[in-house]
């Protein structure tokens, strides 16, 4: 499994919904600005800056200055650890609803 503190990181990153909303937007934009962000998205510019700092802290975006513009695009590989984790346990439950279809199968009549 992963290291437990970059996977905390990662979750309690995106346990936000405004911040994962932010986010999902980056990711599929591929370069964005803060001020493109704010549009329409009901939020000040400050707090998106901040969502934006703290997703760049957990590694899950990146930024590119040009001139007076930052450009933000998503890190992918930022949410490996939550990748790990989910794949351990998916791994985990298949086993489980294996097993217990076998143990109905014994039982059924």
């Amino acid at each position: 499994m992963t290291d437990a503190a970059a996977l905390t990181t990662v979750m309690r990153t995106l346990a936000d919904p405004t911040r994962r909303a932010v986010f999902e937007r980056v990711a599929n934009a591929g370069e964005i600005t803060v001020v493109e962000l704010t549009r329409g998205s009901g939020v000040t510019q400050g707090a998106i800056s901040q969502h934006l700092k703290t997703l760049k802290l957990a590694g899950l975006v990146a930024e590119r200055p040009e001139g007076r513009r930052v450009y933000y695009r998503a890190q992918p590989e930022g949410l490996a650890p939550l990748v790990d984790w989910m794949s351990h346990y998916g791994e985990f439950w298949r086993e489980r609803f294996a097993d217990l279809r076998d143990l109905l199968k014994d039982i059924d009549p």
